[in-house]
């Protein structure tokens, strides 16, 4: 008899897991059952704010199609809320219905938008009862209350200065809104950039027609509007930002109540070990943002330094694709032959990137240490260890910063605002662990007058990070008959994550049919 895998949550991550399962279960090996809480199927979560905008639609965001795999044999159940999971009995408790049984379970429950503890607004983190005017913009729904907002011209306040809330702003003021960023602290993405590179990306985002509150502390919201919803964001010192719709961008927490109703070993997320398996728990997995990669072991190097979830698609539809081929050689029989699999590799620490209209920036590792700061510079240069190194190039006046942080002349960290093609040569450089030419001013000129578009590009370098799809795949998709973004997407899966690199893609769409000679 075939196993039964139950999958909770039909995310971008779990609709890659059953895209991998899929020939298990065309051949009869798996039977898959897809419990997803919202009444529509997979749709791709990190672009939801483009679609609040009016810059693409429902049905191009779609990751998967409930009647094509329940025709392929997926029981696909939508719109169904998990209650708990019985775990002596390999049960999955339904709100309504009878329950569902399991030999294989999969968390793919995501992560819940965090909500800032507001006057106003209900503080319960587990079911926050957001007002009229209020949005955290997680699902289609939120994405219809900014397509509101944005064509009437209103009023937008973004509460929270990380990548998310940054391009939401960028977008809807673009498109017509009147929009201001509220973050606590003296620069956006104050986590992941350093202080000179902040103040460029604020300039920046004030040259595109964005407002910046810097180091302000929200206290409350009001709801002096005519229907009763959302009028101001309250400070601590007393002032207001008024506005018609607050979104809320102050970033994500994983979901797992259910697992810590069943019993299971969390942290950050649940936590799993190299199998992606829950502790102690050979029945149960998790992947993608509720999943937490640290082994009960604890001598293992891998976690010693290990975080929670990356919270970025890329490394989920990686464990995804990992999962389908373990989870398939377990149900055919071959529990050893499983067990020789090599173990999921451990993440690359991850690149922020912000591709907006006007504004391009990337963000990795650490980038901290100044040039002069002799401290950090020697910290951890012990035994032979080579001293950190910094090179900073900076034109304020044009939007323009780079600083390079290398120990031994590979990179540990950098940032690149307003200059997109030596970001994309550092990003490379940095996720294959690359030296850096001796003289770094030849990455700044990649960005120079005298280069033509594209000339900084790598044919084989990846141009989709979420999908780990090259520029030569996309240009084979490209001569094989695909004319624009949603074609390449659907042959190869380019620019179904993040969508960072939809430009990139188009560009090499338009060199590959300017490079047609005419008939």
């Amino acid at each position: 008899m075939s196993e039964q895998i139950v999958i909770v949550g039909f995310g971008p991550v779990a609709a890659r897991l059953v895209d991998e399962l899929l020939p298990a279960v065309r051949a009869g090996q798996v039977q898959v059952t897809v419990l997803g809480e919202e009444p529509e199927a997979a749709y791709n979560r990190v672009l939801v704010a483009d679609l609040g905008v009016g810059r693409t639609t429902a049905d191009a965001l779609a990751l998967a199609d409930a009647a094509e795999l329940a025709a392929d044999g997926v029981d696909v159940r939508l719109g169904v809320r998990v209650k708990r999971v019985d775990r002596p009995r390999q049960q999955v408790l339904l709100a309504e219905g009878p329950p569902v049984h399991y030999d294989r379970l999969v968390f793919a429950t995501g992560s819940r938008p965090v909500i800032p503890n507001l006057t106003g607004i209900n503080p319960d983190p587990s079911s926050p009862v957001l007002p009229a005017g209020v949005t955290a913009l997680r699902d289609l729904r939120d994405a219809a209350v900014l397509r509101q907002a944005v064509d009437g011209g209103k009023r937008v306040v973004v509460l929270g200065g990380g990548v998310l809330g940054l391009e939401t702003a960028l977008a809807a003021a673009e498109e017509g809104a009147t929009v201001t960023v509220v973050h606590n602290g003296p620069h956006p993405l104050g986590r992941s950039i350093d202080r000179a590179g902040g103040a460029v990306l604020a300039a920046g985002l004030r040259r595109c027609g964005v407002r910046v509150a810097g180091n302000a502390r929200s206290t409350g919201v009001e709801h002096n509007a005519p229907d009763g919803g959302f009028s101001a964001l309250l400070l601590d010192d007393g002032q207001a930002i008024d506005g018609d719709l607050l979104v809320i961008s102050c970033g994500v927490r994983p979901r797992t109540e259910l697992a810590d109703g069943c019993g299971l070993a969390t942290g950050t997320g649940i936590l799993v070990d190299h199998r992606l398996r829950a502790h102690h728990e050979p029945h149960i997995f998790a992947i993608g943002d509720c999943a937490e990669v640290h082994c009960p072991d604890p001598g293992c190097a891998a976690c010693r330094n290990a975080t929670g979830p990356s919270g970025l698609v890329g490394p989920g539809w990686r464990q995804a694709e990992w999962l389908a081929g373990y989870l398939t050689l377990l149900s055919s029989g071959g529990v050893e032959e499983a067990e020789l699999l090599s173990a999921l590799p451990p993440e690359q620490p991850g690149v922020v990137v912000l591709k907006a209209r006007g504004l391009n920036m990337a963000v990795a590792g650490n980038n901290d240490a100044d040039p002069w700061d002799e401290e950090a510079l020697t910290a951890g240069a012990a035994n032979g260890r080579a001293r950190l190194q910094v090179a900073q190039w900076a034109d304020p006046e044009h939007g323009r910063y780079v600083k390079m942080t290398t120990r031994g002349g590979v990179l540990e960290g950098l940032v690149a605002v307003g200059m997109p093609r030596t970001a994309a040569e550092l990003v490379g450089l940095f996720e294959r662990g690359a030296e850096l030419p001796a003289d770094r001013s030849l990455l700044l000129r990649l960005d120079g007058p005298d280069q033509l578009p594209g000339a900084a590009a790598d044919p084989a370098g990846t141009v989709c990070r979420c999908a780990g799809v090259s520029g030569n795949t996309i240009t084979g998709a490209v001569a094989d008959g695909c004319s624009t973004v949603a074609d390449v997407s659907k042959a190869t899966r380019a620019g179904t994550g993040c969508g960072g690199c939809h430009e990139d893609i188009k560009g090499l769409i338009e060199r590959h049919f300017r490079a047609v000679p005419a008939a």
